[in-house]
């Protein structure tokens, strides 16, 4: 993922996320006078993998350049109940406006990374990357991507746009897995083609017609086995489907080289943390 596309991404999502919670202003904080300044403390309340930290500093980058922020931790790191990941020191009323917005994103991204975190671990010491998928939080695709790899797992495509992956539906409009292949190579040269299959037929058909990787979708064990050693190493494997945190070691150590998983940004925690407030 390219730095400047991610940056973009981020300034859009802490933008909006500003504009929703703050809109028309935050009567509350204007309780403070205006002169008032503050200090902060940011704790977790779990063991976690932190992450986020760009976005929390951009919130109140975006509300006042004044509001200092110091980490004490960094994302990627582990963390535990009761640790202090950060401070802030400046305006208080952009600090309280500020604060919800910018725990939403710690928390959220934190708590992407956790489980990322543990799914690499689940499969550690096998010749496997586990991949995300689209299925992330509307208008924080970016954000779980980039949690997913501070976690310690992989980007499958970004979206659509980045990556060919031929599925079911595809297949039933091209009128056969050779003939969607096909057509995919030829809209466009150059880039290697992922076919989704179902079944072993399916397999062979995608093998024939030289798809570079195959998505074998719910097989079960044996069948990932046997898919394997039908490949034989002429297209890369990733297998999708059912896979947990239960699942995973087994499914990895069939010899496939990913393991797909939308439970990474999909079915995610959120990280508790909590912001400790003083008026100076």
């Amino acid at each position: 993922m390219l730095l400047e596309v991610l940056d973009e991404a981020l300034l859009h999502s802490v933008r909006e996320a500003l504009q929703e919670d703050i809109g028309s202003g935050d009567i509350t904080a204007a309780l403070l006078p205006a002169d008032s300044s503050a200090s902060a403390t940011v704790i977790t309340r779990e063991h976690a993998v932190l992450c986020g930290m760009a976005w929390f500093n951009a919130v109140f980058a975006e509300l006042d350049t004044d509001i200092e922020v110091k980490w004490l931790a960094h994302d990627g790191d582990s963390i535990e109940p009761g640790q202090t990941v950060c401070t802030l020191a400046g305006p208080a009323r952009p600090i309280l406006t500020g604060e919800r917005t910018a725990l939403n994103f710690l928390q959220t991204l934190s708590g992407t990374a956790s489980r990322a975190r543990r799914y690499a671990d689940a499969v550690a010491g096998l010749p496997v990357k586990v991949l995300d998928t689209r299925k992330t939080l509307p208008g924080l695709r970016q954000a779980q991507k980039y949690a997913v790899r501070t976690g310690g797992c992989y980007n499958h495509r970004i979206g659509l746009y980045d990556g060919i992956l031929i599925k079911e539906n595809h297949i039933a409009a091209a009128g056969s897995v050779e003939a969607a292949i096909r057509q995919a190579r030829a809209a466009n040269p150059g880039m290697p083609v992922e076919i989704e299959v179902e079944n072993e037929p399916e397999l062979v058909a995608a093998l024939d017609a030289s798809a570079d990787r195959l998505l074998l979708d719910n097989f079960t064990i044996p069948e990932l086995l046997r898919a394997v050693d039908l490949v034989a190493g002429r297209a890369s494997v990733e297998a999708s489907g059912g896979v947990t945190l239960d699942t995973i070691r087994d499914i990895a150590a069939t010899g496939v080289d990913f393991v797909s998983a939308g439970e990474l940004t999909k079915d995610i925690q959120a990280t508790d943390y909590s912001m400790k407030f003083s008026i100076n």
